[in-house]
Formats: C-alpha cells, sequence, structure tokens
C-alpha cells in the first residue's frame, strides 16, 4: 500500500467506526439541520462491553452515553425521544448478547408499528465459531448460523448481522436512510457479533465525514388532487380522520385551513390526538371505538372520508364498522401506499402538508362550500357531548370516589402550553382520547399502536430530552406501574424530571371491564 493510499484510510474497530460513524449523521427538513442520533443508551456486559462499551470511552466524546435499568425501557425511551422530536432525531440503544438483545424485541414491535425510528445494536455470538458454544447461546439444530438475535427481523425495517468490519460501509448508510425515510421508519437493528466488534479495519475517511440525510416531502400528483376536489364538491357530509402523519409532517395549520374553508369536522386517532391545535367548533375529538359520541355519530352517516396519515386500524375503524353510509367513499392523503389504498381509496400519496396546500387551493379554484344544514348538525352533536363531559363525567356523584374521567379534568386545567402528558396501555390512552384538550398548547402523546404496557415512564424520560421546557406527566394504571417501574432510577440519576400520575383502580380494571361487557 502507497503513501497517499494510507493516508485515505483509517484503522479502526467495528465498534470504533460505528461510534465515529454516529456522531456524523444529520438530519434535515425545510432547512432545519440537526443530529440525527445524538446520544446512545445502554446496559453493558457479555458482549458488548469489551467493543462497544471500549469504543464509547476511546471515540464517543460528542455521543453521551445513558445508563437504562432495563433493555425494553431504553428502546421505548427513544421511541418517546422520536417522537416528540417528529421523527427527525433518534437515540441508539446497545445491548449484552442473549436476553439482553431479546428484551429490545418488544421495544422494536413498539417502534416498527408506530413507524418511529430507532437504532437498536444488539450483540450477538461469536461469528468465527471456533470457540464452540457460549454463555447464553441458542444452538439450532439445522441452521448453525441463527441467533436469537434473528427474532428481531420480523419486528425491525432494516435488519443485518455484521460478520466482516467491511459490512459497516453500506449497513450503515442504508440505516440511516431506513431512520429518516418517512415510509420505511421503524427499528434499525444491527446485530453485532462480540468478535467482530474488535476486529480493525482500514474504513476509508471519507465514511466519517458529516452527511446530512434530508427527510423527503413528497408532493402530490395533480390529477389526483382534481379527483378529490370533484369527491369533495360533490359530498354532503364529508369528514376527515387525522392521524400521525399530520403532526409528522407539521401540517397543523394546514388541517386548520382545509376544514374550516370547506367546513368539514375532523376526528383524530390516538396517533393523531392534537392534530386540530386550535378551538374549533369542527372537531369532534378522538374517533373511533374509544373515541367521542359526537365523533362516532358524524363519522357513521358521513358520504366520505377523508383519511390524513392513519393506518386504519381497527380501534379506529372499530373493524370497518363505523362508516354506515351506504355509498361511503374514501380519500386517503398518505405517504405510504400500503396504507393509502387501504378501504378502496383514492390515493394521495404525498406529504400530508403538501397534499393539504394542494387540495385548499385546487378546491378554492372550483368554489366548494361549505354545507350550513351539515355545521349546524356537526355543532349540535358536540354541544350534546359538551353537557354530557358537564353533568356525568367531570361532575363529583354522591358516595362515589373521584373517576378517573375527573382526574384528566382537573389535569386538563393544570396543564400549561408546553407540557405533554402520556400514556399507552389499560384505559388511560382510551379516556385521554376522549377527554384531553390540547387548545391551551399542550401536548398528548398516546402509544396505541402496539398498546405496550410499561412504554409510558421510559417514554415519559425521551419526551423531557427531547423537551426541556414544560411539564412531562406520564398517566398510567396500577398494573402498569408496577411492571415497569424502575426507569424512576434512571429518571433520578440522569436528572430528567417527569411527575407520574397513577390512577390505582386495584387491578387490570380495563379488562375487567371487557369481560364484564362480554
Amino acid at each position: 500500500m502507497g503513501t497517499a493510499q494510507r493516508q485515505e484510510t483509517v484503522r479502526l474497530t467495528v465498534a470504533q467506526a460505528l461510534v465515529r460513524y454516529l456522531q456524523t449523521q444529520y438530519s434535515e427538513r425545510d432547512g432545519q439541520t440537526r443530529r440525527l442520533i445524538p446520544a446512545i443508551f445502554g446496559i453493558f456486559g457479555h458482549g458488548n462491553v469489551a467493543g462497544l462499551g471500549q469504543a464509547l470511552i476511546e471515540y464517543g466524546d460528542d455521543l453521551p452515553y445513558y445508563q437504562p435499568c432495563n433493555e425494553q425501557s431504553m428502546v421505548h425511551t427513544a421511541i418517546g425521544y422520536a417522537k416528540a422530536n417528529l421523527r427527525r432525531a433518534t437515540l441508539a440503544c446497545t445491548s449484552s448478547i442473549g436476553p439482553g438483545a431479546t428484551n429490545m424485541i418488544s421495544g422494536a414491535a413498539t417502534a416498527t408499528i408506530n413507524r418511529l425510528p430507532v437504532l437498536l445494536l444488539a450483540s450477538d455470538y461469536y461469528v468465527t465459531r471456533h470457540q464452540g458454544p457460549v454463555l447464553q447461546q441458542l444452538e439450532h439444530p439445522v441452521s448453525a448460523d441463527v441467533s436469537v438475535n434473528d427474532c428481531f427481523r420480523p419486528v425491525s425495517r432494516f435488519f443485518d448481522r455484521i460478520s466482516r468490519p467491511e459490512q459497516l460501509l453500506t449497513a450503515l448508510p442504508e440505516a440511516m436512510r431506513v431512520l429518516t425515510d418517512p415510509v420505511e421508519t421503524g427499528a434499525v437493528t444491527l446485530a453485532l457479533p462480540q468478535d467482530i466488534q474488535a476486529h480493525a479495519y482500514d474504513y476509508p475517511r471519507h465514511f466519517f465525514k458529516e452527511r446530512i440525510w434530508p427527510i423527503e416531502r413528497s408532493l402530490p400528483q395533480p390529477q389526483r388532487v382534481g379527483e378529490a376536489v370533484q369527491m369533495l364538491a360533490q359530498a354532503q357530509r364529508p369528514v376527515i380522520i387525522a392521524g400521525g402523519g399530520v403532526h409528522y409532517a407539521e401540517a397543523w395549520s394546514e388541517l386548520q385551513t382545509f376544514a374550516e374553508t370547506f367546513g368539514i369536522p375532523v376526528g383524530e386517532t390516538f396517533a393523531g390526538k392534537g392534530a386540530l391545535r386550535q378551538n374549533s367548533s369542527l372537531l369532534l375529538g378522538g374517533f373511533g371505538v374509544t373515541g367521542a359520541p359526537a365523533a362516532a355519530q358524524i363519522v357513521a352517516a358521513a358520504d366520505l372520508v377523508i383519511c390524513i396519515g392513519t393506518r386504519l386500524t381497527d380501534f379506529t375503524t372499530g373493524s370497518h364498522s363505523a362508516f354506515q353510509h351506504p355509498e361511503v367513499k374514501f380519500i386517503h392523503i398518505n405517504v405510504s401506499g400500503h396504507d393509502a389504498y387501504k378501504l378502496g381509496a383514492l390515493p394521495l400519496l404525498a406529504d400530508a402538508r403538501e397534499a393539504l396546500r394542494a387540495l385548499i387551493q385546487a378546491g378554492r379554484t372550483a368554489g366548494v362550500q361549505p354545507n350550513r344544514t351539515y355545521l349546524e348538525e356537526i355543532a349540535t352533536a358536540n354541544a350534546a357531548w359538551q353537557r354530557q363531559l358537564a353533568t356525568e363525567v367531570y361532575t363529583q356523584h354522591p358516595g362515589e370516589a373521584m373517576s378517573q374521567g375527573q382526574l384528566i379534568g382537573i389535569l386538563n386545567e393544570e396543564a400549561q402550553q408546553g407540557d405533554t402528558i402520556i400514556a399507552a396501555a389499560g384505559s388511560p390512552p382510551g379516556d385521554l382520547h376522549k377527554l384531553w384538550s390540547v387548545h391551551n398548547g399542550t401536548h398528548c402523546h398516546l402509544e396505541f399502536g402496539y398498546s405496550c404496557m410499561g412504554y409510558e415512564l421510559p417514554a415519559g424520560l425521551g419526551v423531557r430530552m427531547a423537551q426541556p421546557e414544560g411539564e412531562v406527566y406520564v398517566l398510567i394504571g396500577d398494573g402498569t406501574y408496577l411492571m415497569n417501574p424502575s426507569e424512576l432510577v434512571t429518571a433520578v440519576q440522569e436528572g430528567l424530571k417527569v411527575t407520574v400520575i397513577v390512577s390505582e383502580n386495584h387491578g387490570y380494571q380495563v379488562i375487567r371491564q371487557l369481560q364484564m361487557n362480554r
């Protein structure tokens, strides 16, 4: 090798190269650039302490390390961080081999189902194999190269096992691409065999130069926009179902303008909660199985349903029973074709903000106007729901303990601009879906794509890391609290302030309710 060629490479172990690479990766959207992975969580042990652990000490000056109490929890923290950052940044998570790695699988599933980016660095067994079976090794009778890390494959959007040092040159860029792709994002898992972590290689120096990964805003096809406006002009009872895609596209003002310009009421999914940020008579509140009665009433009779950035899960659609109009039609704005074509919808494959802007302009040009009679019906349904809240939900009844609805009412009154409330499993997500209001500038973070018990508290730490200002409220039932309270230690250890509110109802009462209803 000549002198010039030696100067163009740098000799690093796999772990050292990985740590250096992560510190130079950035995301960019709308001209705003930021670190894609600004920190790493990890529990070190057999498989990663002598590889990645050493590399962090040697090369991780700009990759702060946080120590959690549980591997599943640290993935939830990364998910909470990614969601609070609108998918523009996430955290890396490293584990030891065996149970340390498989503890992250529920977190991986939660991330992938909710389409939130996380980077999982799961340690793996020796690639060389000449040592024979080692601690915590799965010995598959017919597949000698299988390890427990293969369990990550179905719950990861990208999976790779690094069996040679040079494989980082293709695996890491692909991992970053998936993390920043609005269509493909989710859990990215790199299985890192413990011996390979320490193998050295002459990596090209340019591999570690700063790289910016653009988060693209796809534009709608004009033909589809025209077809959508024709459907809107013919509709007498249109309705909007706003999903998480509204938040990730930062399309809040466009949604407000679109709804109010054409007189279209808005129901929100769990992920879309708070999509209509300004108070509006067109807000129906949470929509779906756990939604508000006004939303269920209006959507049931809708002749046109405009879906925006939603997966249309069974809780949203009532297993397709929510839409009762005999000639109901659907328009679906989504970056994913897999979702945009659901329910036979007219697909608008586009970023939610860009699609709504195009629809607003085309609808105005076409002269689409609100239906005044329909607006009166919406107002009547909303008024009936508000009366029910005042007389039944927020009222203290003689001889009864304070209800969870009353608790949420008090939190609504106390919460201030910039505060965030988090829930995921049991009855709190459904009650917040109905009752929480974001019109005073608060945020509502509901994980119900996977409804993963134990998510709430660690996710609250991730939200706090992303949101230094305001309060972070974690609302959980006693069952969920008992499942995973250990991250309170992480909160104290790392100085991450969260307020945990335990709704004590003496057991898994939402499941008992299901039993009694059946």
